[in-house]
């Protein structure tokens, strides 16, 4: 449980950490969005999502982030992600695409549900390691105050920017202590005989109930310690703001952006063009 760091802020002197703030929120959104192309074929979606790990695993080396942290949060949504892997392989594809006939039982599996399914670990495992670089390189406030500037245009419409911002703020927040709380319960209650990795089903579920219930009652207890302490200190969420320290865009954060924005655009035009560079190189090869 104390491998678990998304959502912690790990300091450290790394180009990464000294970006701004808006920027790496800006990048991260943008290479969210290229996950979710569409391109030529099955071979160049696989070839694109293996392009976009390896640009941010050199993005997890310069900012001093281990992979194992990446994967540790993997092993922490196993049962989710085996969830996930079982509907999406159940459901029927496309025939097209081929499908396999299991042990000549008549139990068809498509192989766009396998896929699919290959998609969407590939799409969760990308976006976990996007968050945890954020995350880990950015300072709480600092993030607050970037989800803040980018939402500045809603106020027109009187929309509650700050609030929201501080909302989300609080939630990454929250995230490793409730991942800590956890962890001193499970201690607690195993010291009191619960065995939560052995037992049938339903002594496994009441393990997990003895484990819910303080969690949720002491999620509380923090959430109204946080407000008490926020409403001592005169905090008055429609009262105007001034900043103590105001982020700088520089020339890292420029250059950074760019070759964000270029992986877009390249993105992009293969998704239109339909051009699958796989098949190019194997024709280049067979020659």
């Amino acid at each position: 449980m104390n491998n678990i760091t998304l959502g912690k802020y790990v300091p450290y002197n790394s180009f990464i950490h000294r970006l701004d703030p808006r920027s790496k929120l800006l990048s991260m959104i943008v290479l969210m969005v290229c996950i979710f192309f569409k391109f030529a074929s099955v071979a160049m979606n696989f070839l694109m999502y293996g392009v976009l790990f390896i640009f941010i695993y050199i993005i997890m080396r310069i900012a001093h982030i281990k992979l194992r942290m990446l994967f540790s949060q993997l092993k922490a949504m196993w049962v989710m992600i085996i969830i996930l892997l079982i509907i999406n392989i159940l459901v029927k594809g496309d025939p097209s695409m081929g499908t396999i006939d299991v042990f000549n039982t008549g139990w068809i599996i498509y192989y766009s549900a396998i896929y699919n399914t290959l998609y969407i670990v590939f799409r969760l495992i990308i976006m976990l390691g996007l968050t945890l670089v954020l995350t880990a390189t950015t300072k709480p406030l600092e993030l607050t105050n970037a989800l803040e500037w980018f939402m500045a245009p809603l106020k027109v419409i009187h929309f509650p920017v700050h609030e929201i911002a501080m909302t989300i703020s609080l939630a990454l927040r929250f995230i490793p202590t409730l991942l800590e709380e956890t962890d001193r319960i499970m201690k607690a209650q195993a010291s009191r005989g619960v065995d939560f990795q052995n037992g049938k089903f339903s002594e496994k579920i009441r393990a997990i109930i003895s484990l819910i219930v303080p969690l949720f009652i002491s999620a509380l207890q923090r959430s109204e310690e946080l407000a008490n302490a926020m409403e001592a200190r005169g905090y008055d969420p429609s009262a105007k703001r001034t900043k103590y320290r105001v982020s700088k865009w520089k020339v890292g954060d420029t250059i950074s952006s760019l070759v964000v924005l270029l992986i877009l655009g390249g993105c992009i035009a293969l998704m239109v063009t339909k051009l699958d560079l796989v098949s190019l190189i194997i024709s280049l090869f067979m020659r």
